[in-house]
């Protein structure tokens, strides 16, 4: 399966009358926009603002962020189960938006949503200052029930983003990236010389609005599965999260996984990069261990020498992540994990909620209780009350003049578990 990714660049955003993309700035019909997403009967209200890099604007609470993208050629529309067909994707052409993102927000569980700064030491952590977002602040009908609340907010972020890209179809690219990975009978052959990786994607499924959908299904009904990388970037992964801000994946950084990117990019020179395998974090011991079972026996089948394994999410998970880990151990299949902690503000707790002796090679995107101090903006979009409440945060988090301080839990993608962030470590 190939495809190719159309980057379009965007530098800055503007309202117009026609929604394109010209030397560089994306304008956007407001009320074209808003029309897209006025069907909706589970919103009684749907505004639209912009928010640029270095603006004094905070974003919060958060709910999603996703990238405009669209087909150009191939069979289905990205986003499929929910805009697009559930047909599969991840082949053709596919239009992006590069530097632009729909940032959802609204008060949907209030304590597991975040925060985007763009500008200040705020804007440091997450990499959603950096982009040019659309937001849509979101607001549903009286005594909507939370999980249609969150689905109605999913939809509506998902038809902007789509919205977006097929109003730039016109607009010449700027650069095309090709990915492709052979079938599994030549891709088993090749390189032999070069170790066999498998990247094993544990997506975030214990339900109570902690949810993932593959194919528009939600990933706790799955047994653990193959899936193209390509397909990723077409947005077959979608998140439906309300967890908290700084380790949730959202569904902009499933379209732009870090880890597929880099293994695509070293595929053929450290290793052959085999394949992707998908599997959930369902809450109960049997679950777990049907799924963790099932991840390794289809690594088995693939014949890795690797596994580079993923966390989304934290205490309940780590005890998927470890047994991911062992198990795989176990079988003969040397693993790498890629995790977060929760080590407490002074980092003198235990990081993760489980650990076995076998998990000795692991990347940590830094510890989640960390606390901040973020200056007051001079705009927010949203509800800043929601400081008090949010995880990360608490009474008398948000100070009378703006100020908010918080741990770096309430700070989206600060502690990015795919490593979707500048942040980085050495050892001294």
């Amino acid at each position: 399966m190939k495809l190719e990714l159309h980057n379009v660049k965007v530098n800055k955003l503007a309202w117009g009358d026609k929604t394109t993309v010209k030397d560089g700035v994306l304008y956007v019909n407001k009320e074209e926009l808003l029309a897209k997403l006025s069907d909706d009967e589970r919103l009684v209200k749907v505004d639209v603002d912009l928010a640029m890099p270095g603006e004094s604007v905070r974003i919060l609470p958060v709910k999603d962020v996703i990238e405009p993208r669209c087909k150009l050629e191939g069979s289905n529309e990205v986003f499929p189960g929910f805009v697009g067909d559930v047909d599969t994707v991840g082949e053709g052409k596919t239009l992006v938006l590069k530097g632009a993102a729909v940032v959802t927000t609204g008060q949907i569980v209030r304590f597991q949503e975040g925060i985007i700064d763009m500008m200040g030491p705020g804007a440091e952590y997450t990499p959603y200052s950096k982009t040019n977002n659309v937001v849509l602040v979101l607001t549903p009908v009286e005594g909507l029930e939370k999980h249609d609340h969150e689905a109605a907010c999913r939809m509506a972020g998902l038809k902007a983003a789509v919205y977006l890209a097929q109003s730039c179809t016109e607009v010449k690219a700027d650069e095309v990236e090709a990915f492709e990975l052979p079938s599994l009978d030549k891709a088993m052959n090749a390189y032999p010389e070069l170790p066999k990786v498998a990247y094993l994607y544990m997506l975030q499924s214990q339900g109570l609005l902690h949810d993932t959908y593959v194919y528009g299904v939600d990933a706790k009904k799955i047994l653990p599965t193959l899936i193209n990388p390509t397909e990723v970037f077409d947005g077959a992964i979608v998140s439906g999260n309300c967890v908290s801000a700084c380790d949730k994946n959202n569904s902009y950084v499933h379209m732009n996984n870090p880890i597929i990117r880099a293994m695509f990019d070293r595929h053929g020179k450290d290793f052959n990069f085999i394949g992707c395998i998908i599997t959930n974090e369902n809450v109960t011991l049997g679950d777990k261990k049907r799924s963790s079972s099932y991840a390794v026996k289809l690594a088995r089948t693939l014949g890795v020498d690797g596994l580079l394994i993923s966390e989304e999410g934290f205490g309940n998970p780590d005890a998927d992540l470890v047994m991911n880990c062992w198990k795989a151990e176990r079988a003969g299949i040397k693993t790498t994990l890629l995790t977060d902690e929760y080590a407490g503000q002074d980092g003198a707790s235990q990081s993760l909620a489980d650990s076995c002796k076998e998990g000795d090679a692991c990347v940590t995107a830094g510890n989640a209780n960390e606390v901040i101090v973020l200056p007051p903006m001079e705009k927010v979009i949203g509800f800043p009350e929601e400081a008090n409440v949010i995880a990360g945060g608490w009474q008398g988090s948000l100070a009378e003049d703006g100020t908010i301080t918080v741990e770096l839990q309430a700070i989206l993608g600060a502690t990015s578990e795919l490593g979707y962030t500048k942040l980085g470590a050495y050892t001294i």
